[in-house]
Order: C-alpha cells, then sequence, then structure tokens
C-alpha cells in the first residue's frame, strides 16, 4: 500500500485531500504545518511515497518544506505535489525551482489530483 502525507495548516482541506487519496488506496497520514510534516517524514519507520503539501501555513511554508525534504537524504526522492490558491505563474515557478513536482491550484480537481498523485508513486502507467 503506498502512504502519502498531506500537509495543510486548514483540516478541511487535509479531510478532502485525505478522502481523495484513500480512495485510490493510499494510507494516509496528516500534518498541520511543514515542521510537523518534517518530523513526521524523518521519524516513521514506514517511508511516505507521496507528500501533497500547501504553500502557505504557518511555522514553515511549503516552499521552505520542499527544499528542506531536497536536502534531506531521506527524504529527497519523495515526489511532492503542492497545491495552493496561489494562481500567479509565479507561485507555480518558484514551487518547480524549490523542488515540488507538480503544481494544483485550489480547489484542485480531486479525478486530476487522483491521477497525478497515481503516476508520480508509479501506480499507474502514463
Amino acid at each position: 500500500m503506498k502512504r502519502a502525507l498531506v500537509v495543510d495548516d486548514a483540516l478541511t482541506v487535509r479531510l478532502y485531500h485525505r478522502q481523495l487519496l484513500e480512495a485510490i488506496g493510499f494510507e494516509v497520514e496528516e500534518a498541520a504545518n511543514g515542521i510537523e510534516a518534517l518530523e513526521k517524514g524523518l521519524s516513521t519507520p514506514t517511508p511516505f511515497d507521496l507528500f501533497l503539501v500547501d504553500v502557505n501555513m504557518p511555522k514553515m511554508d511549503g516552499y521552505r518544506l520542499v527544499a528542506e525534504m531536497r536536502q534531506s537524504q531521506e527524504l529527497q526522492a519523495i515526489p511532492v505535489i503542492m497545491v495552493s490558491t496561489e494562481s500567479r505563474p509565479r507561485g507555480r515557478d518558484l514551487a518547480l525551482q524549490t523542488g515540488a513536482n507538480l503544481y494544483l491550484v485550489k480547489p484542485a480537481n480531486g479525478a486530476l489530483l487522483q491521477q497525478q498523485a497515481q503516476l508520480l508513486v508509479g501506480a499507474i502507467e502514463q
């Protein structure tokens, strides 16, 4: 079973993303900010296969989280989908430069998010 960490400061968004990922067979854990996500990512006995990360969060935002992940030997290869209300190209460009694999604008299309998650973890062929 593939494992995902949903990182967002909004509980309703975490629950929505959890439901989408669980519907396609992911085991899902949640974190409310980047610091909590890093701690969970580094301390879990079974590594995550995917991080679904919000951009704007307290304590540590999504850009900094992804940058930290890309510097960490344990986390650097884990695919990251960033999801944000920021629809301007600058937000997307910064996310990809920081190391995100994909950038979606909230509210993310559920079917697209599910398809991209499966593609990134190798659960379906392109």
